[in-house]
C-alpha cells in the first residue's frame, strides 16, 4: 500500500538546551529568574491556556473518532504491507464509506472485471457519488488492487470463490459468484445503512437518487425488453410464463427495515432450494424473483420507471424508444448480451466505454 490518509509527522529533532550544564553561578540564577518570570507573564498565560484548551477539545472529540481510523492510518512512516487489508472488516468498511449520509453502493467484483468496474466508476464519479462506494472484492488481487489505489474502499468477505476467472453467464462459476450477493447485502442492512447494489456492467448517465421516491422497503428494475407506458405502475409486476415475475437482480436499493431484510432472507433461502446443476444452469436472478413473489404481500416494494432504468435488451435493441426517450435515461445496464469482450464493444460503439479516454476521472486512477 503506498498511500494512506495520513502519515506520521516527521520526527522533530531534540532541541538543543541553550544554556548547558554549569557550575553554580550568580548568572545561573538570573537565567532561572528570567525564565519562570517569562513562563508566567502574560504571554505565558495565553500559552497555557491554549495548551488546556486543546487538551480539553481532544478529550471531548477523540471518542467519537471512528474505530477505522487506527487500521487506515499507521504511525509507522512507512506503509503497512498489503496484505493488512485482509483483516478488513466489512463492518470497518461500512464505516467509512457509509458514515457521512449512511448509504452505500456496493458492487462485488474479480480481478478479470476490474475494467468494468472502471467504466462503472467513472460514471459514477461524475455524479459526485463515488465516496459512497464499496467494492466487495471476491479475490485478494482485486481487494489489493482497489485499496492500493483507493485506501477503505474495498473489502474482501471470506470465504474467497476458488477460480479467478470471468466466468461465463450460466455456469456453476457465475451461480456462486453471484449466489453470494444477498448475504453481502443483508449483513449490509443489518449494520443499519442503505444500500443501492449496481453490477458493475452498468453505466450512471445521471443521479439515480431522486428517482428513489417515498420510503419503500425495496426498489428495483424490470427486466424486459417489453415497452412500458410512460405512467406505468409501480407495483411488483404480474409473474409471466414462469410463474414468476422477470424483475433484474442487478440494481436494487434496499432500506434496512425489517420488509427489506425479509427479501433478502428469502433470496437466500430460494437459492439453497434451487442449486445450480447442468440442467437448469440457473443464476441467482430467479430465486430473487420468487423471494420478492412470496413476499409481496408484506414487504413494500417500488418498480423504478423504465424510461430511466431501461434493460440492456431495451436500450441497445430497440432504437426508436431510445431516440423518443433521449436524456431521459440514468442507469443503462449493459445486460442480454454475453461475453466479456461483446459487452466492451458494445459500450463502446455506444460511446459508453470511458476507460481508455477518461481514466483519470476515476478514484482509482489508471490500473
Amino acid at each position: 500500500m503506498t498511500t494512506f490518509l495520513h502519515q506520521r509527522q516527521q520526527q522533530q529533532k531534540p532541541l538543543v538546551d541553550a544554556f548547558p550544564l554549569s557550575p553554580r553561578s550568580s548568572s545561573f540564577n538570573y537565567v532561572f529568574h528570567h525564565r519562570t518570570s517569562s513562563l508566567f507573564g502574560r504571554s505565558g498565560l495565553l500559552l497555557l491556556l491554549l495548551l488546556f484548551s486543546l487538551i480539553l477539545l481532544l478529550c471531548v472529540f477523540m471518542p467519537w473518532i471512528r474505530p477505522i481510523t487506527p487500521f487506515l492510518f499507521s504511525s509507522s512512516s512507512s506503509a503497512p504491507a498489503l496484505s493488512h487489508w485482509r483483516e478488513y472488516t466489512l463492518a470497518q468498511a461500512a464505516a467509512f464509506v457509509g458514515g457521512k449520509n449512511e448509504t452505500i453502493i456496493v458492487c462485488a467484483v474479480s480481478q478479470p472485471y476490474l475494467p468494468f468496474l472502471q467504466n462503472w466508476l467513472i460514471s459514477i464519479a461524475r455524479q459526485k457519488h463515488q465516496d459512497e462506494v464499496l467494492v466487495i472484492a471476491e479475490d485478494y488481487a482485486t481487494l489489493y488492487t482497489v485499496n492500493q489505489k483507493w485506501p477503505g474502499h474495498a473489502v474482501l468477505i471470506p470465504p474467497v470463490p476458488d477460480t479467478q476467472t470471468a466466468h461465463k453467464f450460466g455456469s456453476q462459476g457465475f451461480f456462486n459468484f453471484t449466489s453470494r450477493r444477498p448475504r453481502h447485502l443483508l449483513d449490509i442492512l443489518e449494520l443499519g445503512y442503505n444500500v443501492m447494489y449496481n453490477d458493475v456492467d452498468m453505466v450512471w448517465l445521471a443521479d439515480p437518487f431522486p428517482y428513489l421516491e417515498g420510503r419503500h422497503d425495496v426498489y428495483f428494475t424490470d427486466d424486459m425488453a417489453v415497452v412500458k407506458s410512460s405512467n406505468h405502475s409501480h407495483n411488483l409486476p404480474q409473474p409471466g410464463k414462469k410463474g414468476r415475475t422477470y424483475i433484474c437482480s442487478c440494481m436494487i436499493f434496499l432500506r434496512p427495515t425489517d420488509g427489506a431484510k425479509a427479501v433478502l432472507m428469502k433470496w437466500i433461502e430460494e437459492l439453497q432450494l434451487q442449486p445450480w446443476s447442468k440442467k437448469s444452469r440457473s443464476n441467482d436472478q430467479p430465486a430473487f424473483n420468487w423471494a420478492l413473489n412470496k413476499t409481496a404481500g408484506q414487504v413494500d416494494m417500488y418498480l423504478l420507471p423504465q424510461v430511466a432504468f431501461p434493460s440492456g435488451g431495451l436500450y441497445f435493441k430497440n432504437e426508436t424508444w431510445v431516440k423518443e426517450t433521449k436524456g431521459k435515461q440514468v442507469i443503462i445496464h449493459n445486460n442480454y448480451i454475453t461475453g466479456f469482450e461483446k459487452k466492451i464493444r458494445r459500450f463502446h460503439d455506444s460511446g459508453l466505454w470511458f476507460v481508455e479516454e477518461y481514466a483519470h476521472e476515476s478514484p482509482l486512477g489508471r490500473i
